[in-house]
């Protein structure tokens, strides 16, 4: 979908579809001139009640007199001095679904012209919730998909945000790219996206990038590096495990952000089995590492003054002969004995071999992300990620970016006690502690293997994917690992 800065009088903007803000204290705006050139054809829909001023309810008006729009689409924004970028996004989400199966082919949005909201952040938001919106998986289906027939999409600006909102369409498209990647590699079945393919994604987004450059780790060189908790989970796999190490350089000599994604990409539960119900999203289990690689996209194609290293322990999790068995203890890289109690906390293991060898490049901060806990999903549902830190600093940037992209976070508490149930009498730490806090002991554990390194643990379990009709991958975290990286300033 291509995207534009549309300026100039809306009621003069030739355009498929002007899609239209109705405020509760009356027209304002972009409606606002386009009802006086309509001869107040939108006011008079609003005083019959077929266009309301609730949120999320729409009135596509095919044949739109006066103006040069074909069609308009009034959208309901609430109060005007409310309207907020979150607001925004529904706003577009709603018009999204109105337009859907329409046949509209072009589209103006001047959802937030005339407004206070930030050009820059306003087109971002736009092209992100338009692009998600519009997304489909069906490159497995054998019949024709209809979709959607959306293939321009204006945003209204004018004067000092002309600019503006180009750099917000920029950094939008970025972002999107990045997020269609991850939801591509989520939903993609298990037999297809293997460690291999994860591997070979990485290597197809360093390929023709001068700022980018992979490096693949086999099962034998991860072996020499004294990995032993990440290939005590690999042991059932008939799959071979990989070590995918992509790094940005664009600032020279600084010390890159460290990003750790999890990619087990299905997990059994290994002998720890998991019931059979739902066991199919368990594909999922890789959407930290689908995250990371889609938010490294994102950089190589901005190529932003940073530097960033993305470290993603790729394997499965299976059940067999071979297999890690409860009550074993392995050596991890860092030199610390685990004891496996439970083969279904294997997330955890293979992350804290990852947080190890990201410590070899000196990062001025680490970052994992991983489908890690379903007590996080408990306690936070579907809406915020799971932030663990120790580090204010760290918190309140990652905070601030959450509030920024609209991908919210939540701080969870990270205190040492929660570590207490992970003692054990046979080795330094035990992989399963306590169902009480259990995400936070989880995250505990993997404080073990970073030292005095800033790092911060995000639990993407509730929000990388959704199941029942609305199925599939989200591609969250990338918007929040993007801006945080593009705010975070010289090291």
């Amino acid at each position: 979908m291509d995207f534009s800065v549309r300026s100039g009088e809306p009621a003069s903007q030739r355009t498929g579809c002007a899609v239209l803000p109705i405020f509760e204290e009356g027209l304002r705006g972009a409606a606002k001139e386009i009802d006086a050139a309509a001869g107040g054809a939108i006011k008079r829909l609003v005083r019959a009640g077929d266009a309301s001023s609730k949120p999320g309810s729409t009135l596509l008006v095919p044949q739109a007199p006066g103006g040069a729009a074909d069609r308009w689409l009034l959208v309901g924004c609430g109060k005007a001095a409310q309207l907020d970028m979150k607001r925004l996004a529904s706003a577009l989400g709603a018009a999204m679904t109105a337009l859907k199966d329409k046949g509209v082919k072009e589209a103006v949005s001047y959802l937030a012209w005339g407004t206070d909201l930030d050009p820059y952040y306003a087109a971002r938001v736009t092209v992100e919730t338009v692009r998600s919106a519009a997304y489909r998986f069906d490159e497995l289906k054998s019949d024709e998909r209809s979709g959607s027939k959306l293939r321009r999409f204006g945003i209204a600006a004018d004067g000092d945000a002309v600019r503006e909102s180009r750099r917000g369409i920029a950094h939008g498209t970025a972002i999107a790219n990045g997020m269609d990647l991850a939801r591509n590699l989520g939903n993609r079945p298990p037999n297809v996206c293997t460690p291999s393919h994860l591997a070979a994604a990485a290597e197809e987004l360093a390929a023709g990038r001068e700022k980018l450059d992979v490096e693949i780790l086999t099962e034998r060189e991860i072996e020499k590096l004294g990995m032993g908790a990440f290939l005590s989970v690999t042991r059932g796999a008939e799959e071979p495990p990989r070590l995918i190490v992509l790094r940005y350089r664009g600032a020279g000599k600084s010390p890159p952000v460290a990003l750790c994604g999890k990619g087990i990409t299905f997990d059994t539960g290994g002998i720890s089995l998991k019931p059979p119900a739902k066991m199919d999203e368990m594909k999922f289990d890789m959407c930290g590492a689908a995250g990371v690689l889609g938010t490294m996209a994102a950089l190589g194609e901005l190529e932003p003054e940073i530097n960033a290293v993305a470290v993603i322990p790729a394997c499965e999790n299976m059940p067999g002969g071979r297999a890690t068995r409860p009550g074993d203890i392995v050596k991890s890289m860092s030199g610390k004995t685990i004891e496996i109690l439970n083969t279904d906390a294997e997330g955890r293991l293979i992350l804290g071999d990852a947080l190890t060898y990201a410590k070899r490049f000196d990062p001025r901060c680490i970052l994992d992300v991983a489908t890690l806990t379903g007590a996080c999903v408990v306690a936070l549902g579907h809406l915020h990620t799971g932030l663990f830190t120790k580090d204010d600093a760290l918190a309140e940037a990652l905070l601030a970016a959450s509030a920024r992209s609209l991908d919210t976070v939540w701080r969870m508490p990270l205190d040492d006690e929660y570590g207490d149930s992970l003692k054990t009498n046979f080795a330094d730490i035990a992989n399963s502690g306590s169902r009480d806090g259990g995400a936070s002991v989880a995250a505990a554990f993997l404080a073990k293997f970073v030292d005095a390194t800033p790092w911060a643990h995000l639990d993407i379990a509730g929000v990388a994917w959704r199941g029942e009709s609305s199925k599939g991958a989200t591609g969250r975290p990338v918007p929040l690992l993007v801006d945080f990286l593009l705010n975070l300033g010289p090291a």
